[in-house]
C-alpha cells in the first residue's frame, strides 16, 4: 500500500452545488435564492435586523473589569459544591479532607475553581477540612463536631 493508493471512504466526499448552470441542473434561473427580495439580490451583513436598531447598539457598552464585567461572568468563579453530610458519610473520624482527596474518591467530578463546603446535613465525626470556601452553617457544624476548618 502506498500514499497514492489512499482514498476517502465511499460517500465521504460530496461535490459542490453548482448554481446558475441552466434549468437542466435543477439550480438554474434564480440559483436557489427564491424570488425577489433582499436575500435574492445581495448579501445581508451579519447582525442586520431589517433597519431596526440592532442588538449590539441597543445594549450598553461593557468595558473593563469592573462590576459590569463581573456580572457578565467573565471573572466569575464557579466552585464544586459538597455538603457536610456527604463528608460525614464518606470519611472516617479524624480524617483530613482536601479537594484533591475528594476528587480522587470521585465525590465530585471536577474541582473547577475550587471546593465549596455547604451546611446541608449532620456532622458527627471530627474532620479536618481544607477547602476554598465554607458557608457559615458548614463552618459552625464542622467545628461543633470537634473538627477544624482551613480555607485554602
Amino acid at each position: 500500500m502506498h500514499v497514492s493508493d489512499l482514498r476517502p471512504p465511499r460517500g465521504a466526499k460530496k461535490s459542490a452545488k453548482r448554481v446558475g448552470r441552466g434549468m437542466g441542473s435543477g439550480h438554474g434561473k434564480t440559483s436557489t435564492r427564491g424570488m425577489k427580495g433582499q436575500k435574492a439580490r445581495g448579501s445581508v451583513r451579519p447582525g442586520f435586523e431589517g433597519g431596526q436598531t440592532p442588538l449590539y447598539r441597543r445594549l450598553r457598552k461593557q468595558r473593563g473589569k469592573g462590576k459590569s464585567a463581573r456580572n457578565l461572568g467573565i471573572f466569575r468563579q464557579t466552585y464544586s459544591e459538597i455538603n457536610v453530610g456527604r463528608l460525614n458519610e464518606c470519611f472516617d473520624p479524624g480524617a483530613e479532607v482536601t479537594p484533591e482527596l475528594v476528587k480522587e474518591r470521585r465525590i465530585v467530578r471536577n474541582l473547577r475553581d475550587g471546593l465549596r463546603v455547604l451546611g446541608e446535613g449532620e456532622v458527627t465525626k471530627a474532620l479536618t477540612v481544607r477547602a476554598h470556601h465554607f458557608t457559615a452553617a458548614a463552618r459552625s457544624k464542622l467545628e461543633a463536631a470537634g473538627g477544624s476548618v482551613e480555607e485554602i
